[in-house]
């Protein structure tokens, strides 16, 4: 069991207990190894806490997206690493649905990271999935201040693959699921810009600059390195090695739709099941299903599962792991 969080509703290690509950109950006598996953967003500090159990979260009071104090926290690691994530400190739910696309920041996870700097920490993971603003990471930078990085460098995870600028960049992408109007994706679009060009040996046309409105490009121009979120999380926890032997590899996130073949977990998990246990059966289980499952030999839908249930497809968003139960008991009777 390898799925994405349910981005608001269920943890990964909730949803990947939720399903191993399910299929054991229709099949008590297999073996089912639980691998919670992430790709740089919510739930990235909790699938590193799973890969090494020495590690330690070190509690931080910060500010929140709305300017308000937010506590949270980041991992350190046995290495003498430090996870910090974006989403637990100026991620888009902390709003509480009120989106502000003018004034929303990203200086917590700015504290954060200097938080983990000033306790010595040897380098630095960065999720950055989540955001609920549209600065360009210039928050982040101004709590950074010229500090350098540390010795073992910055590594940024992110499932994003959008430039900072353009039709396909940060405000027009991923702007107005933060409030940004399609009339106003456009001055967004040229304060970008106009960041961008303060650092010039930073190209914002890298892949990935645009992701968390722009952190992506605040980062790089720090000197850290992008990375793919969902491989990079995988190949931290293990999972190709674990794959080994697999029968069936059930994935899932809480929407799969047109963007979930572009790096997200159950396209990542798809990949390496494919590689590393030839053979096995691919399922995938979501809150809801925007796409086709050519990929997949089987799925589930809470919200399809809710509605037969109930009748009432929301009931999905407010107790999705019963409704994970049931999607793991019902894939579970098509493994023959």
């Amino acid at each position: 069991m390898a799925p994405d969080s349910f981005k608001g509703t269920a943890t990964a290690a909730q949803v990947a207990g939720a399903l191993r509950d399910g299929w054991l109950g229709e099949r008590p006598d297999d073996d089912v190894v639980l691998v919670p996953m992430a790709d740089g967003g919510e739930g990235t500090l909790d699938a590193f806490a799973t890969a090494f159990p020495g590690a330690v979260r070190v509690p931080v009071t910060v500010t929140g997206p709305a300017g308000t104090p937010v506590d949270a926290s980041w991992l350190r690691l046995p290495d003498g690493r430090a996870v910090v994530e974006l989403a637990a400190t100026s991620g888009l739910p902390l709003l509480g649905g009120d989106l502000l696309p003018d004034t929303a920041t990203t200086r917590g996870f700015g504290e954060a990271i200097v938080s983990a700097l000033d306790a010595g920490t040897t380098g630095l993971v960065l999720g950055i999935g989540g955001s609920a603003s549209t600065d360009g990471g210039a928050s982040v930078l101004d709590v950074i201040g010229d500090r350098p990085l540390p010795p073992g460098g910055v590594v940024v995870l992110t499932d994003v693959t959008s430039p900072l600028l353009g039709p396909t960049g940060a405000a027009a992408v991923f702007g107005p699921q933060k409030g940004i109007t399609a009339d106003r994706v456009a001055w967004f679009d040229d304060r970008l810009a106009a960041f961008a060009a303060r650092y010039p040996d930073v190209d914002p046309s890298t892949p990935g600059a645009g992701a968390a409105g722009g952190v992506g490009f605040g980062l790089l121009a720090w000197g850290a390195t992008l990375a793919g979120g969902a491989s990079a999380v995988a190949e931290v926890l293990g999972l190709p090695a674990l794959l080994h032997g697999a029968d069936v590899v059930v994935s899932g996130e809480g929407r799969y739709d047109g963007q979930s073949a572009a790096g997200k977990v159950p396209s990542v998990v798809r990949t390496l099941t494919a590689v590393h246990a030839p053979g096995a059966r691919s399922m995938l289980v979501a809150g809801a299903i925007d796409a086709r499952l050519d990929d997949h030999d089987a799925a589930a839908s809470l919200t399809v599962i809710a509605t037969q249930t109930t009748g009432e497809p929301d009931d999905a968003l407010a107790d999705p792991l019963r409704f994970a139960r049931i999607a793991g008991q019902r894939l579970a009777r098509t493994a023959g």
